[in-house]
């Protein structure tokens, strides 16, 4: 099973996708986009092609997409939202589920703490794949969802016994 998991930014998309083979969770690719484009518009669009592009290339089965927390600054939140929008649009154009999860909920399921520093989860995530994580801070954050999608699942398919 694979599952890409999407942190998403109008500035800044982290996406991260990890396999999981009987329980065991593994590193496949990840990255950051950042749209490229003078309007907000453009930026959506070249944020939806590149992810497209992503999706298209490594197939992932499942997307796990964090949720848009709310904002001091209410355009703020409204552009994350629509930069959210465009990264469920492009997964399900490929006919992938989309599950979204709260960011407390994501940091707690790794460090045990809702909230948790940026820092930590990034270290936690490194452990969980058992890799040295070397990548911006919105890539782990979705490799971090990607792990509590999964993490969930497995939860879920154990209540079901």
């Amino acid at each position: 099973m694979m599952v890409i998991g999407i942190d998403p930014g109008s500035r800044c998309l982290g996406w991260g996708v990890v396999r999981e083979v009987s329980g065991v969770l593994s590193l496949v690719d990840c990255g950051a986009i950042r749209p490229q484009g003078k309007s907000f518009e453009e930026r959506l669009g070249d944020l939806f092609l590149h992810l497209a592009a992503v999706l298209e290339r490594l197939e992932p089965l499942e997307a796990a997409v964090e949720n848009v927390f709310t904002h001091k600054n209410m355009l703020s939140a409204l552009k994350l939202g629509q930069a959210r929008g465009a990264a469920i649009a492009a997964c399900a154009a490929r006919g992938i589920s989309v599950s979204g999860y709260e960011p407390t909920l994501v940091k707690k399921t790794l460090v045990g703490a809702g909230r948790a520093e940026k820092s930590q989860v990034s270290f936690m995530v490194g452990r969980i794949l058992n890799v040295k994580g070397d990548w911006p801070l919105d890539t782990s954050d979705a490799l971090a969802c990607a792990i509590c999608h999964c993490t969930m699942r497995r939860l879920r398919n154990l209540a079901a016994l």
